[in-house]
């Protein structure tokens, strides 16, 4: 396992748009990136019968872990389920392909295709949908602005409009009614990275008025719709 640094910061939109110009300047776009630099993300969220993920995260236990079902762009062409191993700050994700067909069969709670794939990660997924009763729980989308730079295999993200799906669950539903999790105008800055933070990286981040934090968007995104259903019965 190739462990990276995780580094989390709260950001208001005038300082992540001047960020933004500065990143520009010193770092690249991410490929896979639109031409305007940004893709929407969509994941899906599970956990077990005792929301496991959710407690440990909101405990802030060091050790743990949660998996989703990702796609992006508001496309079936490229699926991914990832397993996101944290401790303290440091990060491990694997990731292994689905097709729609599959992920359509895990929503039937059919988890045989997981059973018999060659994947390693899916076998475990298997494992965990079977024995720990790991089912969706929340939908969470976002628009993402991606830079990268080779020295320290740094990866930086600018996360906005985060927002999660009103009692739907089926990641395939590009319809279905949003609510904004995160407060107006703020976003959420990634810094990941391998080996080491160049000094230039440094000296940009973090942005002015930029607030630390642990935020999960699959806790906040848990809250703001348990929240709604509470209010709602």
């Amino acid at each position: 396992m190739a462990y990276r640094h995780e580094l989390k910061y709260i950001i208001d939109e005038a300082n992540g748009s001047l960020l933004q110009l500065r990143l520009k300047e010193v770092l690249k776009k991410d490929l896979h990136a639109s031409p305007s630099g940004f893709y929407t993300v969509r994941s899906l969220y599970f956990d077990d019968y005792f929301n496991t993920a959710y407690n440990e995260k909101d405990m802030s236990i060091l050790d743990r872990e949660k998996f989703r079902i990702r796609l992006y762009n508001h496309s079936d062409q490229v699926i991914h389920l990832e397993r996101k191993v944290k401790s303290n700050n440091y990060v491990f994700k694997e990731i292994a392909p689905l097709n729609r067909s599959e992920v359509e069969a895990i929503l039937d709670e059919n988890f045989v295709a997981l059973r018999n794939s060659d994947s390693q990660l899916k076998m475990i997924f298997y494992h965990m949908c079977t024995s720990h009763f790991l089912r969706p729980r929340v939908i969470v989308d976002y628009e993402r602005e991606p830079f990268i730079m080779e020295a320290g295999d740094v990866r930086i993200t600018l996360d906005r409009n985060i927002r999660s799906g009103m009692e739907a669950l089926n990641i395939f539903n590009h319809q279905m009614a949003m609510i904004e999790a995160l407060e107006p105008n703020y976003l959420i800055l990634e810094v990941k990275y391998t080996n080491f933070l160049p000094t230039i990286i440094k000296d940009i981040l973090p942005a002015p008025h930029a607030v630390y934090t642990s935020m999960s968007k699959y806790v906040i995104c848990c809250n703001k719709t348990m929240f709604k259903r509470r209010t709602s019965e």
